[in-house]
């Protein structure tokens, strides 16, 4: 799975890779985190506020700060 952490290094984009890196440690499966800071790239997506988080290349969440919770849940959801 390919997660994508959306944003230009605002505290708040550093907290999401945190509880993103925190959610799939308890997760099985083969997961790859990248950040994304650039504007373009990022406007690319059709986001407009970050910081966003991307799995498999879909938006599923923009301009909140999701918890290691919320973000595992998301996970889940998209594995079945």
């Amino acid at each position: 799975m390919n997660i994508k952490i959306l944003g230009t290094g605002c505290p708040k984009c550093k907290k999401l890779e945190e509880n993103t890196k925190e959610a799939i440690k308890g997760l099985s499966g083969d997961f790859s985190i990248e950040k994304v800071t650039s504007l373009n790239d990022v406007m690319d997506y059709g986001v407009m506020i970050t910081p966003a988080l991307v799995i498999n290349e879909d938006v599923v969440s923009s301009g909140k700060l999701l918890s290691a919770d919320a973000i595992q849940k998301i996970i889940r959801n998209r594995k079945d």
